[in-house]
């Protein structure tokens, strides 16, 4: 099973996060199937990027979200754009709605 989670990275005390699909066995900074983007919660405010069509892929493919990384994409409105786009709104419509941050 799939699982989109977050991978720590950075110095002791500084952490920055990659959110990654990744086997649901892997260990927290193990192996992973793919980078969707990254989370850095030191910055005022905190710097979310995300590759929102990939996620989609993952998603549309039985891929589960971790509790954090659902947090996270309720917060920039991501589940809420996907949900449309399973009910059939354009791709191209979604993301463009994604990078202009309307939310």
């Amino acid at each position: 099973m799939v699982r989109i989670r977050l991978r720590r990275t950075g110095k002791t005390g500084q952490p920055s996060y990659r959110i990654v699909a990744a086997d649901k066995e892997s260990p927290r900074d193990g192996k992973f199937l793919e980078i969707l983007g990254y989370y850095n919660p030191r910055t005022e405010p905190a710097t979310i990027v995300v590759q929102e069509d990939r996620v989609y892929h993952w998603l549309k493919n039985g891929a589960q979200l971790t509790e954090s990384v659902e947090q996270l994409f309720r917060s920039i409105g991501l589940l809420d754009r996907y949900a449309r786009f399973k009910t059939g709104e354009s791709l191209e419509v979604l993301l463009s709605e994604a990078s202009r941050g309307k939310g």
